[in-house]
């Protein structure tokens, strides 16, 4: 009889819940326990899994590798896929196959590369992907010398942090004067520059931002699924314009994916994205991680976390090629079951898989939270 398989998330998204569906449904009909870590007592990853634990906050990266460790021997875990502090636990993985295992995640060498999205266009740029004019900004002055200097080539000029995940601290630059158009509405993306130079001056915080043009839609986000061999599996572009969200298979997009995936050893899965600059694609971002619409892709029949987790076994799934192209859809809130109470701190784990499923099924919750849902258009 095949064993099920262990497989933990730390302090991922909610969006994830979708990832451990996927996992369970998985077309080799394999068991898959789940295991899942929040700091969020009510996450939805927790209500979800098969066993749940509260992580202990403020630890360092090093306290952290330690906790991941004892988590993986008391839960007999067999894939890790972190999320939380990826770089110090890659760091370790001869630890963690010591223990018996796998981390779903590249190597240390190329989580370093794309921390940091100055190295990381520099990096890129040397091995011919486009990417388009940026500014590395840590200063009033030299904060106004980017954006006047984009204003001249006709472009509106944006920052976010220059290390960082997803629109964490995007802006958009305008010379619009604050005024009441701002607060009617929604929150808008769109800040005054003088505020902006105003909180800087006002602050003994350093700032590091990456300053560079607004690129256009279409959006297209590349899933890879790369193997410790440096040969790309499974690329397929998800497309976003507006609300309208498709699926690609255009070179245009996949070769640059590609192209970052093995020369960088982007091992497992990894999210590659480009936009529009003028009338060329160029790299927008790279996540050393799965996407949170990475489950997107079973519209065109495929289950890329399985896949995955074959790989991280050493159970290889050969090439992976969508039998089809999903039609066009969009994204809208649905509703996910929490645990009937919020998780306290469990104690340490007797048994580290219990028999029965620890995810409430048919008893009552006492709320419930939104995740992203997919419908066709």
């Amino acid at each position: 009889m095949v064993s099920r398989v262990r497989v933990w998330l730390n302090r991922t998204y909610a969006e994830n819940v979708f990832f451990m569906d996927q996992l369970r449904r998985n077309p080799s009909d394999r068991a898959v326990a789940i295991h899942a870590t929040h700091g969020d007592p009510d996450s939805p990853v927790l209500a979800a899994a098969d066993t749940a634990e509260l992580e202990p906050e403020n630890l360092s990266p090093a306290g952290y590798v330690e906790y991941a460790l004892d988590q993986c021997a008391r839960h007999g875990i067999d894939v890790f896929v972190p999320r939380l502090h990826q770089a110090a636990i890659v760091a370790h993985r001869a630890e963690f196959e010591a223990a018996g295992t796998a981390v779903l995640a590249p190597p240390p060498e190329a989580v370093a590369v794309f921390h940091d999205k100055v190295i990381a266009y520099e990096a890129v740029q040397a091995i011919g992907v486009p990417v388009p004019p940026w500014y590395r900004v840590r200063s009033e002055d030299e904060l106004v010398t980017a954006v006047e200097e984009l204003e001249a080539g006709g472009h509106k000029a944006c920052f976010k942090p220059a290390s960082g995940a997803g629109g964490v601290g995007f802006r958009v630059i305008t010379r619009t004067p604050f005024s009441l158009m701002h607060l009617s509405g929604f929150p808008s993306p769109y800040v005054p520059l003088d505020l902006v130079l105003e909180a800087l001056r006002g602050t003994e915080e350093p700032v590091d931002w990456l300053v560079m043009p607004r690129l256009e839609q279409p959006e297209v986000s590349v899933d890879c699924l790369t193997g410790p061999d440096n040969r790309v599996r499974l690329a397929v572009g998800r497309t976003k314009n507006g609300r309208r969200r498709g699926f690609t298979l255009d070179e245009q997009w996949l070769e640059p994916a590609r192209r970052i995936a093995e020369g960088f050893g982007l091992h497992y899965l990894s999210n590659i994205q480009f936009r529009m600059f003028g009338d060329r694609p160029v790299l927008m971002d790279v996540n050393t991680r799965p996407a949170g619409g990475l489950h997107q892709l079973s519209l065109c029949g495929v289950n890329a976390p399985w896949a995955a987790v074959q790989l991280a076994l050493g159970e290889d799934p050969g090439e992976v090629v969508p039998p089809f192209l999903g039609q066009d859809y969009t994204v809208v809130s649905g509703l996910r079951p929490l645990r009937p109470v919020s998780l306290p701190q469990w104690p340490e784990a007797t048994d580290p898989l219990p028999a029965a499923p620890a995810r409430p099924s048919a008893e009552p919750v006492g709320s419930v939270g939104a995740a992203a849902q997919v419908l066709p258009l």
